[in-house]
């Protein structure tokens, strides 16, 4: 490519039939609900008191002609067990999420399937009990409760001592659930009660601070105030977390007190970490994965469309097998330690293998140096810079593969830049795949079907980085210490991208992008709505490199087998 700048790259041209699709999906959701049948017995609101007095509430399923005692699968959450599919002339009423947040594949749930939780139907025509439980403070449960607390984690272990004690259950309870009810899973099993026998967060993430809320030091407040709104709206809770959030700008321990332990984690896990949640779960579910203390954990990646795939046959399939092992105590093989998908666009997966750590052990980390116009090259070339404006530009750089290559891992962005003229200025990144001068899309968060690869974002205020929590090729920082950026002052920074896995056929190119705002329209029918992070409104950047400081990407390149 001839230009090192783009204006406006957020400016993507609209692609109609994807437009006409995303309205489609929005005013009939490919969802298909079906009833609950004889098969299945329900009992609702359910109380279960706490040692403090309050009373939780629950709904529980079981097969109507049980015989002898049923492993228990539990999901815990604020959104009210009891806003499910309604029929109403003839129709099935859907939650308002199934709207907003794009559902590009079909799926099928049961008229008893909450918000992301399990679908107790087909969970109890397997065998199972499975326990929808209304969080302190949300829907039919007492109290008033706080998210991501203590508190809660408390309040879960609590109903699981309680279902493992019951006449119908064997003792053995497990916990499943997508996003909130895949969160709620870690604080609760850091504490390792007794009788939870296996957890499966399916999409969670593990710091709010730095996967969701502030993501490299910068301020999310797209959907994070649309979370916030639905969450204070169904749910009592003592703390503001909307206002509270931005009384804390920095790492401090506010956010470390509704941060779980990961560590501590001890029970068998089965972590979905999927490539296509970068702006939510994808950090952070594999970093459960990664820094899990269980002897036993999974990694399920995949980068299709969340919900779907969730509720699919084949993740449901895992899921029984890892469950009927551990909560029955089934003679069923043992899960591979990853579950690796490559794709090389959005629609096509080119092959599903079994992996036996993340990042692969046999990967060739390679340095591409940015170079001039535009070029990203194999070794450093003479030195020089791209300048461009903050509010307007980005800086390009491609790469052109020239045999089939796969790409699967993280990827990092070590920079030279100096500012001029920003008032605090911070850096978004993305890679995009290239081929026939298109960018090829992939699957996104909130069902955006038109994402790039991988992403990454710094406040450069923000640059310290932790060498706790750091690991090879995966730096962290430690987003707690304030660092001055002067005015034409060179720095190095690192900025980590989010994981991928695809495959670049041979001509195929990859771009990489730095811009001073996120690189993705907002649009609601053909951009990523409702994703917003706090753009500069100023100022210029100048990313420069030579011999002995270079700015290069490292990419995870994986060797043919």
């Amino acid at each position: 490519m001839k230009n090192t700048t783009i204006d406006k790259p957020w400016k993507r041209p609209a692609a109609a039939a994807y437009a006409r699709a995303r309205r489609k999906a929005f005013l009939h959701p490919p969802v298909t609900v079906y009833e609950m049948g004889a098969d299945v017995r329900k009992d609702e609101d359910v109380p279960v008191v706490m040692r403090d007095g309050v009373t939780l509430r629950l709904n529980l399923f079981r097969p109507a002609d049980a015989e002898g005692p049923l492993p228990v699968l539990l999901s815990a959450h604020p959104y009210r067990k009891d806003s499910v599919p309604k029929k109403k002339g003839g129709k099935w009423s859907l939650s308002f999420q199934f709207r907003i947040m794009n559902q590009p594949e079909p799926l099928r749930i049961s008229d008893q399937t909450s918000w992301e939780a399990p679908d107790p139907v087909w969970w109890a025509q397997h065998g199972y009990a499975v326990i929808n439980l209304d969080t302190r403070g949300g829907g039919h449960s007492q109290g008033r409760g706080d998210l991501f607390s203590d508190q809660e984690a408390d309040d879960i272990s609590q109903v699981i001592a309680w279902a493992a004690e019951q006449p119908w259950s064997n003792g053995r309870v497990g916990t499943l659930g997508v996003s909130y009810l895949a969160m709620s899973q870690y604080k609760v099993a850091a504490l390792n009660p007794p009788a939870l026998k296996a957890i499966c967060p399916w999409e969670g993430f593990t710091d709010a601070y730095r996967d969701f809320m502030t993501p490299g030091g910068i301020v999310e407040d797209g959907f994070a105030k649309v979370w916030l709104a639905i969450t204070k709206r169904v749910a009592r809770t003592n703390t503001n977390l909307a206002a509270e959030r931005m009384k804390h700008p920095l790492h401090d321990d506010w956010w470390k007190k509704i941060t779980p332990d990961i560590a501590k984690i001890r029970v068998p896990m089965l972590e979905c970490t999927s490539f296509s949640d970068a702006n939510l779960h994808s950090v952070g579910s594999m970093r459960a994965f990664q820094r899990a203390g269980s002897a036993e954990k999974h990694a399920y990646t995949h980068r299709g469309a969340k919900w779907a795939v969730f509720y699919g046959g084949e993740a449901k399939r895992v899921q029984l097998a890892f469950f009927d092992r551990h909560l029955r105590g089934r003679d069923v093989p043992e899960l591979p330690p990853v579950r690796l998908e490559v794709r090389d666009r959005a629609e096509r997966i080119v092959e599903v293998r079994d992996e036996q750590q993340w990042p692969l052990a046999r990967t060739q980390w390679q340095q591409l140096h940015l170079g001039a116009h535009g070029a990203l090259t194999d070794a450093a070339g003479a030195p020089g810079q791209v300048t461009f404006d903050l509010k307007r530009n980005a800086a390009a750089f491609e790469y052109r593969f020239e045999e089939d290559t796969e790409l699967s891992g993280p990827m990092t962005l070590r920079l030279q830049v100096a500012t001029n003229g920003a008032d605090d200025p911070r850096l978004f990144v993305g890679v995009e795949k290239w081929s026939h001068g298109r960018p090829v899309p992939f699957e996104g968060s909130y069902g955006y079907g038109r994402d790039r690869i991988a992403q990454g974002r710094l406040r450069l205020a923000l640059r310290e980085l932790d060498p706790e929590l750091s690991m090879p090729h995966q730096p962290e920082h430690t987003f707690r210490t304030l660092q001055p950026v002067r005015d034409g002052e060179e720095l190095e920074v690192l900025i980590p991208l989010s994981s991928s896995a695809t495959l670049f056929h041979a001509g195929e190119s990859l771009r990489l992008m730095v811009a001073g705002r996120y690189l993705q329209p907002r649009n609601p029918l053909f951009g990523h709505f409702p994703t917003h992070y706090v753009p500069n409104k100023s100022g210029r950047a100048t990313i420069s490199w030579r011999p002995e400081r270079p700015s290069t990407l490292e990419i995870p390149v994986i060797p043919a087998h």
